[in-house]
Formats: C-alpha cells, structure tokens, sequence
C-alpha cells in the first residue's frame, strides 16, 4: 500500500507532519481529515523527487543532524525497534528536509533493508564517517552505543567550526564595511570636493592629493573593467585552486599563513584524531579509517601523510613514523600516538590529543579575534585619515590663497 508523507496543521494550529499509508492521495486526505488534521502538503512517499519537493531547503546543519543522531541512539538505547525509533526521530526532527529522508530510510528499513544501506543514498546528508561507523555499529550489534559517540563527535564538530565562523564573522564584516566606505568616498564625496580644485588654476596639488583625484577617477570611469576584472580573477582563482596542482599548493600555502597557518594546521590535526579515534572506537577497521580520515582532513598535504601511514601500516609497521617524517603532524600528536600503539590504547590517546588541541585553538581564535579587532580599526582610521588629509590641504591652501 502506497506511503504519504503530509505536513498538515492540527485544532490548535500546530504544525504536524509524518506518514499516512492509504490506497491513493484522496483516502489519505480523508484519513487525515478524520483525525482532524487540516493537510498543507502531502506527496507519496515512493516518488522521492516530489518528496524533495515538498520542502523548500535542503540544508541540513551539522548541529541538527547531531541531534538527530542523539534522540536515534536514545530511543535505541532504551530498547525501542529500530524502525519505530526512526519514525519517532523523523516526527521530532524540525527540518523537513531531514525529516522527509529519515521517512523514507524508515520505510526502507521496514522492509528489510540495513540502516546503513538505507543511508547510503543520502550521500550529501551523512559522509563516510557516519556511514562507516552505522556499518560497524550494526555488525557488532551495537548500534545505539555507536550513535552516541557519532552524536558526541558530530555535536563537538559542530561546536567548532561554529567557533571559527563565529570568529571570522567580525574581520569579514569589517572588511565590507571598509571596502564600502572607500568606494563611497572615491565616488561620491571626492569627486564633489575636487571640483573645486578645477577652478582653481594657481593651486598646485601635491602628489598625494594628485593621487586620490586619479584613483577616483579611475573608479568612476573604469568601474565596469574593475568588476570585470575582480570576476575573471575570482574565476581564474576558483578554477587553479581547484585543479589538482592548485588545491596542492594552495594546501602547502594556508598552512604557512602568518596567524591562521597554526590554526589551519590545529584544526585539521583535531579533526584527524578525533576522526581517527571516533572510528577505531566504533570498530572499523584501521586500514578503512585512515582512508575515511584522509579525505576530512581538508589538506592535501596531511593527506599525504596518513596515506604514507596507512602504506606503512600495510606492511606492518607503525602508524608513527610516517607521521613523524612527514613534519606535518606537532610533536605531542606523534608522542601520544606512539603511546597508544605500544599500549594498545591508541583510540584513547587520539580522544586525547583531539581535546588538547580544540582547546588550543579554542585560545588561539581568542587571541587572534583580540588583534585582529584593533589592527582593522587602526588600519581602517589611518586610510580614512590619509584621503582626508589629501584632501584637506588644498583646501586650506585655497583659504590661504583667498586670504
């Protein structure tokens, strides 16, 4: 019997959504109208793009497919049928976009299919990490334990890189904020003062004044070949940074930036440990996970490094060396890890090292934001301060003249 997925409004106003089976589209309207249910939107269930289109976005947050993750593995926790706890989560989950997939999964799942394989054609939802550790979780028959941890390491993700967004909110804002005042002095009020100047013949104007004048001039005359150019640079940029000799080098380049290039390089070793160790914890085997991990490290240059380990581990030795000799891992990362391996606790020793260094880099956004705020403000009044005083002095020149 065909499946409807509804989002309809109950007596009191709520908005309600979930699944109705009935033979076509007009029963189930009428089964939903006896449970006095006024339907906004229905679609069937087994047409998946008229599912998608039931829903106007379909992003979904890292902090909510957390929470998603969380009310699964507690609903799995305390004995609930795995398809009756997928239902439950798809009803609590506030983005219908997520939702809509979780019905769907939760239809397939009844009948017979694994959660992981289910899953897996949601590629651009849940990434190999979560799909990998589903897979051991439900081979070991420890699915619910397996949520949880994915929960806590999607949950501590999402705390993070909420943290360096947070953090780079004030520059970029800033730096809009510049860049529109300087195109309104250059273009509006520039242009207004200096025409005084024209009709002036005996003023002479230094050459920083000369300098401004022509720079506005430039921007009002020349702005079409300016955007024009600002786009075929950003094109140019996007295509070389994605190719594979450009993402490589841009790689290596971020990692030297003054500044960020510590951060950068804290931030993908945390994601590596933390990774590594979420995925060892859940069973999956070592070889699979340094694979998994190589590719959400987001830098080929580390990348490059644990495939050399993983070669490594290949032929039985250790995981450290390789990490060591490629000079991209800090020293206490290979320490702990050469630790874990001799103590066979490697999983624990990774968690470890993942903690240290988002703390540092917790501190390090902290320091970075506390410099970066007064530099752009200071940098912000020079500029200003050097087009006024450009062009100030002719002005006063003229009182001096007309004295």
């Amino acid at each position: 019997m065909p499946t409807f997925q509804y989002q309809a409004l109950d007596n009191h106003g709520k908005n309600k959504k979930g699944q109705v089976e009935a033979e076509n589209i007009k029963r189930a309207r009428a089964i939903l109208k006896a449970k006095k249910l006024y339907v906004l939107k229905i679609v069937n269930t087994q047409n998946k793009s008229n599912t998608n289109a039931l829903f106007t976005s379909k992003s979904i947050s890292t902090k909510e497919l957390s929470l998603m993750t969380r009310q699964l593995a507690t609903l799995l926790h305390s004995h609930v049928p795995i398809v009756d706890s997928i239902n439950a989560t798809a009803e609590q989950t506030e983005n219908l976009y997520l939702s809509s997939i979780l019905f769907q999964v939760k239809t397939e799942v009844n009948e017979g299919a694994d959660l992981y394989k289910a899953l897996k054609k949601y590629p651009k939802v849940f990434d190999l990490t979560f799909l990998s550790m589903i897979e051991a979780g439900e081979s070991s028959g420890t699915l619910d334990v397996i949520l949880l941890r994915l929960a806590e390491f999607t949950e501590t993700q999402s705390a993070l890189i909420s943290r360096v967004k947070s953090a780079m909110m004030y520059p970029i804002l800033m730096m809009f904020v510049m860049t529109g005042l300087m195109v309104f002095l250059f273009t509006v009020i520039i242009p207004k003062i200096t025409g005084i100047f024209d009709s002036t013949p005996e003023l002479t104007l230094e050459w920083y004044t000369l300098a401004v004048i022509d720079f506005s001039n430039f921007l009002i005359t020349k702005w079409p070949l300016i955007i024009l150019s600002v786009g075929v640079f950003i094109f140019s940029f996007r295509n070389w940074k994605n190719s594979i000799k450009g993402r490589r080098k841009w790689n290596a380049l971020v990692l030297k930036l003054p500044l960020v290039g510590k951060m950068i390089r804290m931030l993908a070793v945390s994601r590596f440990a933390r990774t590594l160790s979420t995925l060892l914890n859940g069973g999956v085997p070592m070889l699979e996970a340094l694979q998994i991990v190589r590719n959400v490290v987001n830098n080929d240059i580390i990348a490059e490094a644990i495939d050399q380990a993983r070669d490594n581990i290949k032929e039985g030795e250790s995981i450290a060396a390789p990490l060591k000799a490629s000079g991209q891992f800090p020293p206490m990362l290979i320490h702990m890890v050469n630790i874990g391996e001799k103590t066979g606790n490697l999983e624990e020793m990774l968690s470890q090292v993942s903690d240290a260094y988002d703390f540092q880099v917790n501190t390090s956004i902290d320091g970075l934001t506390a410099l970066l705020e007064p530099l752009m403000i200071v940098f912000m009044g020079g500029l200003v301060g050097a087009i006024v005083f450009a062009v100030i002095m002719p002005i006063l020149q003229l009182s001096n003249l007309g004295g």
